[in-house]
C-alpha cells in the first residue's frame, strides 16, 4: 500500500506530464522548486524555474509536440521529505494513436516536501532506445501503447 508521500509523488509526475500535454509551460515550472533542474530528451539541461518555463515556451512555439503516456514503476520515500520516482514514457504524436517508439524514455524525478506541499527538484527525461536489444525497445512500446488511455 502507498504511503500518502508516495501517492503525492505520483500525482506530482502525472501533473508534470499532463501540464506538458497542454502545453503549459508555466504551469510545468511551477512544479519545480525555485532552483529545481530538468535534464531533456536531447540532454539539455535548464537550471531553475525560470530557465524551465523559457524553454518550453520556445518549444511549445516552434514545435507540434506529442504527448506522453506513462506507467510509473517505482516510487521510493529516500529521507524525511524526499523520495525518487522512476517511470517509462512514450509519445503519441498528433493526430495518431500510437506511439513513437524512437521517443521512448526512462524518466527519473526527485522531489522534495516543503511548505508548499512536494515540488520537483530533478526531473531526467532519458532516450529509452535499448541498443542492440530491439526485443527491450518493441516490448517497452507495446506496454506504453496498452497503457495509453482512449481519448
Amino acid at each position: 500500500m502507498a504511503t500518502t508521500d508516495e501517492q503525492a509523488i505520483r500525482a506530482l509526475h502525472a501533473q508534470l506530464l499532463e501540464r506538458w500535454n497542454q502545453r503549459h509551460a508555466t504551469g510545468f515550472a511551477e512544479l519545480f522548486t525555485e532552483g529545481g533542474q530538468s535534464v531533456g530528451f536531447d540532454g539539455s539541461q535548464l537550471d531553475g524555474r525560470a530557465a524551465i518555463a523559457a524553454e518550453l515556451r520556445r518549444i511549445f512555439t516552434d514545435h507540434v509536440t506529442a504527448a506522453y503516456v506513462s506507467i510509473v514503476r517505482e516510487v521510493r520515500l529516500l529521507g524525511p521529505g524526499v523520495g525518487m520516482l522512476r517511470a517509462v514514457a512514450g509519445m503519441v504524436p498528433p493526430g495518431k494513436s500510437d506511439i513513437n517508439p524512437e521517443t521512448n524514455a526512462i524518466q527519473s524525478l526527485i522531489a522534495v516536501r516543503s511548505g508548499d506541499g512536494w515540488q520537483i527538484a530533478l526531473f531526467q527525461n532519458t532516450p529509452a532506445q535499448f541498443h542492440g536489444r530491439p526485443e527491450q525497445a518493441k516490448a517497452l512500446t507495446e506496454e506504453l501503447q496498452g497503457a495509453r488511455q482512449p481519448r
